[in-house]
């Protein structure tokens, strides 16, 4: 007598189907096993923002560097200088001797503020002039100088706590004039637009060239490429090149879109914004690149860019404050390039800054892009092993 595969159905052996369910659940655990980039994901991007998020994060951020220019050295300046060092928001750095020091100082965001004492300040208060100071604020950035300039309101009492140059007058003998510069109306747009250029540009390059070496070795193609006489520069460049344009195709786009919509100004060159911007769409292309000569498939590249960008999202001074940052996460903060272009899209956009102002970001960001290429034309491979 025949079995008809009704009755080999009903035969089946019991608990047939959690045996199959767990035979595939092993299969996969040891599958991911081998996978030792998706296991090491898995551990590291919590891991990562836990730390970063716990320890690097900071959204009232304080010591801040300061520019000072000191016209009169005055027991009552010294005072003044450090009742704010007090408020534990300023930190001093540079002190300049020009106008033109403090200013370019400030647009090329080497400092966040600027203090200027002028000359005759104490013998201005002692004669009942009511005297002012300057302070003033990089305001590209609200949430960085936001807290320090609600500060400088007690500066006048705590300045004069061991001065009494005055006596005790109702009236404060002198003013703390806070000027907020670049974005005085504290404008988020202004800071978010510039600094959405870059992000978008970070993510959209990474991936697109992540995947670029790791698709000739998933389609079979790669064979047919190395047997070809190039070299492996000029693979990098054949596959970098066409992308270079679509970014700046995307770069165009977002800001053209951020001045129309938004409101966003371009006070600087645009000569130097299309230069700086094409060199910043370079590096992370090179970036990307590197990450498709280490991956073995395009899962490995595409969480590889992932792990990328997650701490350029948030080391680089686009979603919180880079000066409020630990030491160590600034340090981290500085080899990655968008930490740099969005110090020099802010600057070109909103400061009118000049590459003269964005000389450090502009060889950091030449260095990065030269580093990752270095590190992709070594690690490709010449070979299918």
């Amino acid at each position: 007598m025949s079995i008809t595969p009704r009755m080999a159905e009903r035969r089946e052996p019991p608990f047939g189907a959690l045996r199959r369910t767990f035979a595939m659940l092993v299969k996969e655990f040891i599958q991911l096993k081998r996978d030792r980039v998706s296991f090491a994901m898995i551990v590291m991007i919590p891991v990562m923002q836990l730390l970063l998020f716990g320890y690097a994060i900071n959204t009232t951020p304080r010591h801040l560097p300061t520019a000072v220019l000191l016209q009169e050295d005055s027991d009552l300046a010294r005072s003044v200088l450090k009742a704010l060092q007090n408020t534990a928001y300023f930190r001093f750095t540079h002190q300049v001797r020009t106008v033109e020091e403090f200013d370019n100082l400030l647009q090329s965001g080497t400092v966040l503020f600027g203090v200027e004492i002028p000359r005759g300040f104490e013998r201005a208060v002692r004669r009942g002039e009511h005297p002012a100071l300057l302070v003033a604020a990089d305001a590209t950035d609200p949430v960085a100088s936001g807290s320090a300039m609600a500060a400088l309101g007690r500066i006048t009492e705590t300045a004069l706590m061991h001065d009494r140059v005055a006596g005790d007058v109702v009236p404060p003998p002198f003013e703390v004039r806070a000027h907020a510069r670049y974005n005085p109306a504290g404008a988020s747009q202004l800071n978010i637009v510039p600094g959405l250029t870059g992000t978008i540009l970070t993510l959209t390059m990474l991936i697109f060239t992540a995947l670029s070496v790791t698709r000739e070795l998933e389609r079979g193609t790669m064979e047919a490429l190395l047997s070809m006489p190039i070299r492996p520069v000029e693979v990098m460049m054949g596959k970098i090149i066409p992308y270079v344009l679509i970014g700046f195709v995307q770069a165009a786009l977002i800001i053209g879109l951020g001045t129309s919509l938004f409101g966003v100004p371009i006070y600087g060159s645009l000569m130097a914004l299309a230069l700086l911007s094409t060199l910043f769409i370079t590096s992370m292309l090179a970036v990307g690149y590197t990450f498709s000569t280490l991956a073995q498939n395009q899962l490995q590249a595409m969480q590889m860019s992932m792990m990328f960008f997650l701490p350029n999202i948030l080391l680089s001074g686009f979603m919180f404050p880079f000066a409020g940052m630990p030491g160590w996460a600034q340090w981290i903060g500085e080899a990655l390039p968008l930490t740099h272009y969005l110090r020099i899209v802010r600057a070109i956009m909103l400061k009118g800054a000049t590459l003269e102002n964005l000389r450090y970001d502009s060889l950091m960001l030449l260095g990065l892009t030269l580093f990752a290429m270095t590190i992709a034309v070594t690690r490709f491979r010449r070979t299918l092993d």
